[in-house]
């Protein structure tokens, strides 16, 4: 089994929607024969065949999706760069990956050498109507020619820390996800419109949505260009979308837009699920989303995953969340999970059910581990990163600190999150969870620096909420009260010390989650990034 399959038995969907965007709608049908047609092309005069990788670096968009079911037909590997890069992480991919061309927007195309050692054939996406017209009358490219263990896609990691490494998924992986969300629909029957508003580059958008509404028959309406909670809604509207899988931003802009114009929430009434991915949603957004949108009293969901694993580890549901606002679910179907010590050494293995567990053995936090068929098979030529990421048996570490607490997986915080303070671990996510459930705030980021005595202080980013700004003296105000509010919720020990407000958003990379180094530094009014420290 591979894509080239997935796609030819697509064709049989007809005239079903698959891709709507801009107003435009593609077919099943014609997202086939556009496919092979654009594949005839790119083999004609680019030699693209089995194993050759074409790297796209672009806005999301038909042609995106064109040219991914193109290159699959052909049994090649699509390498889908970060659309937000800048050039030396555009050319740092390139030389990691060696593509045999190009396929790039007219913002981007830019980025891409065109001289010296990282040369690369370089095409315009804007064309890809005009290559599908003219390879449409010839013969359809020969499809089904990729192996299940064949390199499918090369995505990359955020790169927050370090450069960033190719994550590779085979065919089988994709087929994988295809299948676990093949089984829910079968207690679900009913046509489904899903929302693509996140970059094709992530799996979020190309592994868990593109992929297999093409397999399920379903549709995908896609947002194109920057994120309007505004437009967004209308969209849903329009088109009548049943599902949103969103990250924690996107949630917040739309319940920040529901309470400025109630009115607004008639537009999401085909909404049948609301997905939370990427990064936890504080009890206080599920908390919001039930009472504003009416699909998440019963079709809220919220799932944990990495860019290594293609599909979710574990998928909450609404029953888990009322259960356990602070979970991510339990495993899905075919995924095993292990909660392990520092030396590798299993601490809990993956209870399934509440009732099942025997909670003498299934106690401790310790390092997220998983394994099943949707992981990636490595790294693109990093034996080294390869080898660390796995273990002999084929358990990928996340580098995530977690814990089941009744049958349910909660997730702590990044491993190299972790602060250590006087010997006692505090996990930010705990932290900042707390601290966010202030009513004066909007965001927060809690992370450690180091300190003479103790080894590691707890420090805390804060974006308060509405008209509170730091400005004025309000900092340390606001910052004492703060610390006061999690005395009263925290051990004193995870209580943080030293407080920087900002006047501005999070930065966040596109998966939604905190860009730390850009966070800690100082920009917007003087006064509200003025450090207050607490002792």
């Amino acid at each position: 089994m591979n894509l080239a399959r997935l796609l030819e038995e697509s064709a049989g969907r007809g005239d079903a929607e698959y891709l709507v965007a801009g107003g435009r709608r593609v077919a099943f049908r014609e997202n086939h024969a556009r496919a092979h047609a654009l594949a005839t092309v790119l083999r004609r005069e680019y030699g693209i065949g089995r194993g050759d990788r074409v790297a796209i670096l672009a806005a999301n968009g038909i042609p995106w999706i064109t040219a991914f079911w193109a290159v699959a037909a052909l049994g090649g590997v699509v390498v889908a760069m970060n659309s937000r890069w800048a050039a030396p992480e555009v050319e740092h991919a390139l030389d990691l990956t060696e593509p045999a061309l190009v396929l790039a927007d007219e913002r981007r195309r830019g980025l891409v050498p065109r001289t010296g050692d990282g040369a690369v054939p370089v095409c315009a996406i804007e064309s890809v109507d005009a290559m599908v017209a003219d390879g449409a009358g010839e013969a359809a490219s020969g499809g089904m020619r990729a192996h299940s263990d064949d390199p499918a896609t090369i995505l990359f990691t955020s790169g927050t820390t370090g450069r960033a490494k190719g994550v590779v998924h085979p065919h089988r992986s994709l087929i994988a996800t295809v299948d676990h969300q093949r089984g829910p629909r079968v207690d679900d029957p009913a046509p489904r419109r899903y929302l693509l508003a996140t970059p094709l580059f992530h799996v979020a958008a190309l592994h868990n949505l593109t992929v297999p509404r093409l397999a399920l028959g379903d549709a995908a309406v896609m947002w194109e260009g920057r994120f309007d909670v505004d437009g967004v809604t209308r969209l849903i509207e329009g088109e009548s979308v049943t599902h949103w899988s969103a990250v924690p931003t996107m949630a917040s802009r739309l319940l920040d837009l529901l309470e400025s114009r109630p009115v607004t929430a008639r537009r999401l009434q085909s909404l049948r699920g609301l997905s939370l991915i990427t990064a936890p949603a504080s009890t206080a957004m599920q908390d919001r989303l039930r009472a504003l949108v009416p699909a998440a009293r019963t079709g809220l969901a919220a799932t944990y995953g990495l860019t290594e694993t293609a599909c979710p580890v574990t998928a909450a549901t609404e029953a888990d969340l009322a259960a356990d606002p602070l979970c991510v679910g339990s495993p899905v179907p075919q995924m095993e999970v292990q909660i392990r010590d520092g030396a590798g050494v299993v601490l809990v293995a993956e209870p399934r059910a509440a009732d099942t567990v025997d909670e003498e053995r299934h106690a401790g936090v310790g390092e997220i581990w998983a394994r099943g068929p949707h992981l990636m098979s490595g790294y693109w030529r990093d034996d080294e990163a390869t080898g660390a990421a796995f273990d002999a048996d084929g358990w990928l570490r996340t580098g995530d600190v977690g814990e089941f607490v009744d049958g349910r997986l909660r997730v702590h915080s990044r491993r190299t999150d972790l602060i250590i303070r006087g010997g006692e671990n505090v996990y930010p996510a705990e932290v900042a969870a707390v601290v966010e459930s202030h009513p004066a705030v909007d965001e927060c980021m809690v992370h450690g620096a180091a300190h003479p005595d103790w080894g590691q202080e707890v420090c805390a980013v804060v974006v308060p909420a509405g008209d509170d700004s730091g400005a004025d003296g309000a900092g340390p105000a606001l910052t004492a009260d703060l610390a006061r509010y999690v005395s009263d919720r925290l051990a004193a020990y995870k209580v943080p010390v030293r407080w920087l407000v900002r006047d501005a958003p999070l930065p966040r990379n596109a998966s939604g989650k905190v860009v730390r180094a850009a966070a800690l530094q100082r920009g917007g009014d003087p006064a509200a990034d003025a450090p207050h420290h607490l002792e």
